[in-house]
């Protein structure tokens, strides 16, 4: 009895050893699918240089002042009514042409310092390590038909300056032109701004940073801080390779899509839309791609897949993207 028992249970725990080999298997590919190679360009600084502080000169209350039309000393004077007094009917026809432009440089003076205060600037920009900071995550997903995009983000991080505050800049802003000049091929949008104190800022940046880094299988093109590296690229594999190993197939599938963050920390206040449409992501990417390089401390462009012949699926994207967007 126990003998014919044995007999039928074996075939059984066969079958089953069998079944588990081979989701174990197919397992294992698919942890390995849910990563592709990508591209990377950053570079930035989250000290402040001293340029950036400024203070005015000023002329204190109640000091003295002297008439140049010939009223002398006058104690407690300052810049003012006083200071002109003397000039009229005083000194002939030089102490009124005199008086004039003086009128004339004061009332310049008035204008601008009105234009400025009416445009939202200040005489005195003085950061510090509780400044205010911005730190932006702009994400767009696009069809794998927009070769053309990894080529010019390709081409960017070849020749990009990024150790200069006008080279990172212009890295942005040539990111985020080459994504709106594809926008048949938008699928997925998606990012926010969080708000930081400049001494905590970079932390935060690099969260962020290391987030999405995390989600490649390796960094195959990098230009960061001036320093270009480019590791050797995977070669597609051959349709008979793909016939060898149906499990491959099934679970990677072909390349769907491309991957696009754009990361900047900018000094003061600084907020994209909520994205919800073409819209608001197009919006989005202007304002990303038009911030100043005296307002930008760093940035960073991180795309995937980078590597030729690697792949990002629809299972890769709801895996490591799941809060994108349609758009």
């Amino acid at each position: 009895m126990r003998k014919k028992l044995q007999q039928t249970i074996k075939p059984l725990l066969k079958t089953f050893l069998a079944l588990s080999l081979v989701l174990t298997l197919a397992l294992s590919h698919a942890d390995g699918a849910l990563a592709a190679s990508g591209g990377r360009i950053g570079g930035g600084s989250f000290r402040v240089p001293s340029s950036r502080t400024y203070t005015p000169r000023t002329y204190a209350p109640g000091g003295g002042g002297y008439y140049p039309g010939g009223g002398g000393y006058y104690p407690g004077g300052g810049f003012g009514f006083p200071f002109l007094i003397p000039f009229w009917g005083i000194g002939g026809g030089f102490g009124g042409l005199f008086t004039i432009l003086i009128f004339l440089a004061i009332a310049n003076f008035l204008v601008q310092s009105f234009r400025r205060v009416s445009s939202g600037q200040t005489e005195e920009a003085d950061y510090t390590t509780n400044s205010p900071v911005s730190v932006t995550r702009l994400q767009v997903g696009l069809l794998a038909q927009a070769r053309d995009l990894q080529n010019e983000l390709n081409h960017i991080a070849e020749t990009a300056d990024t150790n200069s505050p006008e080279g990172r800049a212009e890295v942005i802003q040539e990111a985020s032109l080459a994504l709106l000049r594809h926008p048949e091929y938008w699928v997925y949008g998606g990012g926010g701004t969080q708000q930081a104190r400049l001494n905590s800022a970079e932390a935060q940046f690099n969260r962020l940073s290391l987030a999405e880094r995390s989600k490649f299988s390796e960094e195959t093109l990098t230009n960061v801080n001036n320093q270009l590296k480019a590791a050797l690229t995977k070669e597609a594999l051959p349709p008979s390779d793909e016939l060898d190993n149906p499990t491959r197939l099934i679970t990677e599938g072909p390349g769907e899509y491309i991957i696009v963050t754009l990361l900047a920390a900018t000094l003061g206040k600084f907020e994209i839309p909520t994205i919800n449409s073409g819209d608001d992501l197009r919006q989005a990417l202007r304002q990303i791609g038009s911030i100043p390089s005296d307002k930008l401390l760093a940035i960073e462009v991180l795309w995937t897949p980078q590597a030729q012949g690697d792949t990002l699926t629809s299972d890769d994207v709801l895996a490591n993207y799941s809060d994108l967007r349609l758009v």
